[in-house]
Order: C-alpha cells, then sequence, then structure tokens
C-alpha cells in the first residue's frame, strides 16, 4: 500500500510539471509567433465566450487555492497569478503542495492530504444554512451564465468549428483552457466510487467546460447537509466516514419517571 501511494504521489508531480511546461512553451511559442494578446483584433465572440469559460474554471480552483491557504496575503497572491497565468500557476501551485507532504503524508492517500487544509483533521467547521444555500445558487447561477452565453454565441455567431476561430492564441486558450480541465479531472477521478461514472463526468467537463464543472460541484453541494463539516465536499466517500447526527442524542425520560422527579442513570436505556 505504502508502494501504491508513493507511486500515486510521484505520478501526481511528473503529470503536473509536464503540463506546466507544455503550457509555458505553448505561451511562449504564441508569442513568438503572434506577438501580445492585448490586442482588439483577438477578441473575437468565441474568444470572449472561451475567456469565460476559463474564467469560470479559474474560479473554482480560487476558492481551492484560498480554502488552502492560512495567510490572506498568500491566497490573494495565487489568485492573482491565477488570473494573470491560468494553468501555469495551477500545476505550479499543485505541485509545491505535493513536495510540502511530510515522509508520513507521503505513504497515505496522496489526494486527501493535496486537497484538504493541514488543519481539518483537527478542526470540524460545519455549513450555515445560509452559506450552504448561497454556494449552491452561486454555482448554479455560473453554469447557467456560460450556458447562455454559450447558446447565444452559437445562435448569432455559427459553430466554432472553422479555421477562422482558431487564431494561435485562441488554441493557446484552449490548451490553458484543457490543463485547467485536467486538474479538475483528476479531483472527479477521485471522488467517484464508480470508473464509468467518473469518465462520464469528464467527457463532460471536455464537452461542456464550465457548465459541467458548475453542475459538479453543484451537484456535491447538495450531497451535504448544515451539518456536515464544509471539506466533506472535496472527499470521496471512502474518506467521509459516518455522517454525523444532525442533533445530539439525548436519553429521554419515561412520563412516570418525570412525574417522580426521577432520571435514568448514565449509560442506562431510557
Amino acid at each position: 500500500m505504502c508502494l501504491k501511494m508513493a507511486i500515486s504521489l510521484a505520478a501526481l508531480k511528473i503529470t503536473f510539471m509536464a503540463l506546466g511546461t507544455l503550457m509555458v512553451a505553448t505561451l511562449i511559442y504564441t508569442l513568438s509567433i503572434d506577438g501580445l494578446p492585448f490586442r482588439n483584433d483577438l477578441l473575437t465572440p468565441w474568444m470572449k465566450t472561451t475567456l469565460l469559460d476559463f474564467y469560470i474554471n479559474v474560479t473554482v480552483l480560487a476558492i481551492w487555492v484560498i480554502y488552502k491557504e492560512s495567510s490572506w496575503i498568500a491566497a490573494i497572491l495565487w489568485v492573482i497569478l491565477l488570473v494573470c497565468l491560468g494553468s501555469i500557476t495551477t500545476c505550479t501551485y499543485i505541485v509545491v503542495q505535493l513536495f510540502k507532504f511530510s515522509a508520513e503524508e507521503s505513504t497515505h492517500d496522496p489526494m486527501h492530504h493535496l486537497l484538504l487544509h493541514h488543519q481539518d483533521n483537527r478542526k470540524d467547521v460545519s455549513w450555515s444554512f445560509c452559506q450552504l444555500v448561497t454556494a449552491k445558487i452561486f454555482f448554479i447561477a455560473l453554469g447557467c451564465l456560460m450556458l447562455g452565453t454559450l447558446l447565444y454565441t452559437i445562435i448569432v455567431y455559427g459553430s466554432p468549428f472553422n479555421k477562422e476561430v482558431l487564431t494561435p492564441w485562441m488554441v493557446a486558450t484552449l490548451i490553458d483552457f484543457y490543463i485547467n480541465v485536467s486538474a479538475l479531472s483528476v479531483w472527479v477521478s477521485y471522488k467517484e466510487s464508480s470508473w464509468f461514472t467518473a469518465v462520464i463526468w469528464k467527457v463532460l467537463l471536455i464537452c461542456f467546460g464550465s457548465i459541467a464543472t458548475c453542475a459538479y460541484v453543484a451537484r456535491q453541494l447538495f450531497s451535504l447537509s448544515p451539518h456536515d463539516p464544509m471539506y466533506l465536499v472535496l472527499l470521496n466517500k471512502r474518506q467521509r466516514g459516518p455522517r454525523r447526527s444532525a442533533t445530539p442524542y439525548m436519553p429521554r425520560i419515561s412520563h412516570e419517571g418525570q412525574k417522580a422527579g426521577m432520571r435514568p442513570h448514565q449509560g442506562e436505556p431510557s
């Protein structure tokens, strides 16, 4: 088991270092052949739609980064880098977290330690009802925004599958987008107990991008109750363990016992 976990940890490091290197090479190549991206002629309708799709996924990753970081300054800096450098930052952040593992953590489930804040085994912060409802509404709204934007762009500007749309910067943006999708797909694979369900969700992520991302996150939120710890949304069912009861157990006193002013002895069933 320890060997299997060590291999999984090494595979994650190699995968995200390779993806980050690929994106750096793509960025340098695109700059060399097509110049800087800050030009009005690049902001075609399909580029705008792709950027919205891209940044909705970045929003999901940014929320995880904010949760992971103990310092607000560090969290803000990482979020700025995510916005500016996209999947290069995603891969860098994940690799940095993987190299922070202690010797003990390296022998256990690497995804568990990667996803969770290091203090979550000691603190048990639950959602309030308003927080859970707000999170559900937020991700449903983002998904609907992306769906509406996609339908509008298709209806008004036609299909994206033509050579005019695939400019060098559009190709670079798509590579950037799908590297972030790869990171989210690793989480989906970890979450899903069935490989078939995991494959279906990965296909949806590839085909529908942030629409599928928001749908998946909302689905995980709807599986929680306000009494569940917040971090359970990140874990799979095997790691969640038994759910806590919504109300603590209180021994009941029989009607006769109440009349007599008696209480059940500790450890004695009522």
